[in-house]
C-alpha cells in the first residue's frame, strides 16, 4: 500500500496483490458486486473499481451503489507526498455522519487501525442494510 497526499486528498492505494484481500476484508461485493476496492480517499470514502476497471468513489458507510462517484486516480502513485502523521491510521466517526453523527473534527473522531477500521466498516453497513431491511452479512465472512 502506498499513501500520501494528492491535492487536497489523502490517499491510500492497495498495491494489486491486496485488492482481493481487502476486498474480502470490508465486504465490498456484498455491497457493490462487481467491484473491488483499491484504497481509500479522504479516509471517508472507498475507491473502488468495476470489472471495466473504471475508478469511483463511495461512502465508507452506508456503500450503496447510489453514491458512486466517478473517481480519477492520479497517474503517478509515487507523486503522493508522505504524511508521517497519518501513516497506518485511519480516521473514523465514532458514530457514523449517517447515522446522525457531527461530521466536524471534534468527540466524534477517533483514529483506528487498519484492521478495526475493517471490523467498523462491515459492522456500520450491516446495520444500515438491516435498518432498510436488506440482507446483512454474517458476522466472521
Amino acid at each position: 500500500m502506498i499513501e500520501g497526499w494528492h491535492g487536497e486528498n489523502y490517499l491510500m492505494l492497495f498495491d494489486e496483490a491486496e485488492v482481493a484481500s481487502a476486498s474480502d476484508r470490508y465486504a465490498i461485493a456484498q455491497c457493490l458486486p462487481g467491484y473491488e476496492v483499491i484504497g481509500l480517499r479522504g479516509w471517508d470514502d472507498f475507491i473502488v473499481r468495476n470489472s471495466v476497471g473504471e475508478a469511483y468513489s463511495v461512502p465508507t458507510v452506508p456503500i450503496v451503489p447510489e453514491h458512486l462517484s466517478p473517481f480519477s486516480l492520479p497517474r503517478a502513485r509515487s507523486g503522493l507526498r508522505a504524511d508521517e502523521r497519518f501513516q497506518g491510521k485511519i480516521k473514523w466517526y465514532a458514530k457514523p455522519v449517517v447515522f446522525g453523527g457531527d461530521p466536524s473534527l471534534g468527540e466524534n473522531v477517533i483514529w483506528v487501525s487498519h484492521e478495526e477500521h475493517a471490523q467498523l466498516v462491515r459492522y456500520w453497513n450491516n446495520l444500515y442494510r438491516w435498518v432498510k431491511g436488506q440482507p446483512t452479512t454474517p458476522v466472521g465472512q
